[in-house]
């Protein structure tokens, strides 16, 4: 779904290099503080913990670019931080312990997505263990009118299941979409290049490019989708 003419929320930082790449013999890195645009191997290193935590799925490059980013978004709300670029040594540690965090739907299927509109997270889960943690943007709540046509910006919360699937880029009257998973009526779970810190879509629940491809390997036809809460 695309934006509602809204500038898209940023987290700034002031870029700088990396400090020394120091790691320990169990792996641990000290002192390292990473923000976006960095490379090198902590950035690697931080790939690979978000990997192995579920919360991102792209490219091990040692390149912080925006879908890094997005990940230690995840991460940080996941854990109860503020969700900013900076990586320090509160995210480093949460990276080397398991969360501890009750699922939206304790009783719900043991494979099934759940949608967290007041934390703006998404969370597959397989097994009943998260298997895919993501940031994600949902309905604005606003009154929106494009080309002719006006709405509501919500996204809508309940019990619902994924009733179609569309692999690859489609483009509707509201913008371009990545993969999108059908969960209600238009309302979709899909990738786009406008992820905000912020609810910004007309109702479905963006998610990040890279992650998106992943969700929808993951998520099929007739899969729970619980959405619960409320935007702040």
């Amino acid at each position: 779904m695309a934006a509602l003419g809204v500038a898209a929320a940023t987290v700034c930082a002031i870029p700088a290099p990396a400090s020394a790449d120091h790691t320990d013999q169990a792996g641990q890195v000290s002192g390292v503080v990473l923000r976006p645009g960095d490379k090198g191997e902590a950035v690697r290193l931080l790939q690979q913990k978000l990997h192995r935590g579920h919360y991102y799925f792209g490219k091990i490059n040692g390149v912080y670019d925006e879908q890094t980013k997005m990940a230690v978004w995840a991460l940080q709300k996941h854990r109860k931080m503020m969700p900013q670029g900076e990586v320090g040594s509160r995210v480093w540690s949460a990276l080397e312990r398991p969360a501890r965090r009750r699922p939206l739907v304790p009783g719900g299927g043991a494979n099934r997505v759940e949608i967290s509109l007041r934390d703006q997270l998404l969370t597959v889960y397989r097994d009943r263990r998260p298997a895919l943690i993501t940031h994600i943007s949902s309905g604005a709540e606003v009154r929106y009118c494009e080309g002719g046509r006006c709405g509501n910006a919500v996204t809508p919360v309940g019990d619902f299941r994924v009733a179609r699937r569309a692999p690859g880029w489609t483009t509707g009257r509201l913008g371009s979409m990545f993969n999108s998973l059908y969960f209600v009526g238009g309302i979709a779970m899909h990738g786009s290049t406008k992820v905000p810190l912020r609810p910004a879509s007309h109702g479905c629940v963006r998610v990040p490019l890279t992650t998106s491809k992943r969700l929808f390997e993951m998520v099929k036809i007739g899969e729970p989708v619980y959405v619960r809460g409320s935007i702040m």
